[in-house]
């Protein structure tokens, strides 16, 4: 096994529970800004696995379309939103 390989474990175990906890606090947030900022570290970090495991194509689509474009629209459809909340 090369130095490459023997890295990976150790990256793993250090993105995968960001990943988890990013898709935690993404369903469990109120406000509509921070849940959408979580969601795109959620997709960032999922860019990064998926590069990893050398899947550069989803790795781009996903760092482009996930955590550029849907984060970027829906940051600017929370900042639209004028609701006011029950809590």
């Amino acid at each position: 096994m090369n130095l490459y390989g023997s890295l990976l474990w150790q990256f793993d175990l250090l993105i995968i529970p960001m990943v988890i906890i990013c898709a935690i606090a993404a369903l469990t947030i109120r406000d509509l800004l921070s849940a959408t900022v979580v969601f795109g570290a959620y997709s960032f970090l999922m860019c990064l696995l998926w590069t990893e495991m050398l899947a550069v194509d989803v790795a781009f689509t996903e760092a482009a379309v996930g955590a550029g474009v849907s984060t970027i629209l829906m940051v600017a459809t929370a900042l639209h939103i004028k609701r006011k909340s029950k809590d």
